[in-house]
């Protein structure tokens, strides 16, 4: 057979494989849309993703720099809301509505991408572990079980320590510390596709190891690897609230975790509701709707979740 007969071949295998993820990515939609409270998530997260995107210009004022006076020029110190400020002011006479749409962003950002990395870090690592077993599964489970015995924030208020925070170290330490939870899954899942006929067959057939991997057996264990990239990006957020609370944040950047801090620190916390309760419900709301998705693409990947009709 000719090089250009393989191309051809490949070509035509991706396209297949490409109209079939593409068919089960709308069955899996449409399985998640049953769930009213699925709905729910899906609509609060796209408005999460529309502030990440768009808070910063939407906000009234700038978060740290501007200060809000009344009309006799005087600082607006821990003022409830009214008509100038509609979520009030925090000690320092900020606007909090500003903070909370400025704040979007980084959240947005770090949950993001700090969910998206500990899913495919921890699903490479699976995949690899689990199809290669021996010793490959042995160095690379080893090093899991060490990440599982460091605990998350004790270890990255170390590593924050000796150096200055900033979005993306954030986010490379929630990754390095979060990427063994999907991995010990992926690799179970991995370990019982490459036993099917259809794997020793690939082989069988000259598939290298590579080829049979991504090819045959990772497109069996996608759907756990999506399901626990979803459930990363709650962790990923939840991890830079604690981090931004306990003063180990970004100082140059308002995040929701940063402006509980601020509260907290000004000893408002019981007394200035208005500017604890926006980033805490952001917070709240945006880890509870990602379980929510996450419960109902369950289902997709274990049926017998579902309920009987």
């Amino acid at each position: 057979m000719s090089l250009l007969s393989v191309v051809s071949v490949d070509r035509s295998e991706l396209r297949e494989r490409a109209a079939e993820n593409l068919t089960r990515a709308k069955n899996v939609m449409a399985v998640v849309l049953e769930d009213d409270a699925a709905k729910v998530g899906l609509v609060v997260l796209a408005a999460f993703l529309f502030l990440g995107l768009f808070g910063p210009a939407l906000a009234p004022h700038e978060p740290i720099e501007h200060t809000m006076e009344n009309e006799d020029g005087q600082m607006m110190r821990m003022v409830p809301p009214n008509s100038a400020a509609p979520l009030g002011t925090t000690t320092f006479g900020k606007d909090v509505l500003s903070q909370f749409l400025a704040g979007a962003r980084p959240t947005f950002i770090v949950g993001f991408f700090g969910g998206v990395g500990t899913g495919v870090v921890g699903f490479l690592v699976g995949l690899t572990s689990g199809y290669f077993g021996g010793r490959v599964d042995e160095v690379l489970m080893r090093l899991t079980d060490l990440t599982f015995a460091l605990p998350f924030l004790p270890m990255a208020l170390l590593v924050l320590t000796f150096v200055q925070p900033n979005i993306v170290l954030i986010t490379a330490v929630i990754v390095a510390f979060f990427w063994k939870m999907p991995a010990r899954v992926i690799r179970s899942e991995v370990m019982t596709v490459r036993e099917r006929t259809f794997v020793k067959s690939a082989r069988a057939a000259g598939a290298g190891h590579g080829r049979t991997m991504f090819l045959h057996v990772a497109p069996n264990v996608i759907g756990v690897g999506f399901l626990y990239t979803a459930y990363a990006v709650s962790w990923a957020i939840a991890g830079q609230a604690s981090l931004a609370f306990l003063g180990f944040g970004d100082p140059t950047a308002t995040s929701w975790g940063r402006m509980l801090q601020q509260v907290f620190e000004s000893g408002g916390m019981r007394e200035a509701w208005w500017w604890v309760l926006p980033p805490a419900i952001g917070i709240a709301a945006v880890t509870t709707s990602v379980f929510l998705v996450g419960r109902a693409f369950e289902e997709v990947v274990n049926p017998e979740l579902r309920s009987e009709d």
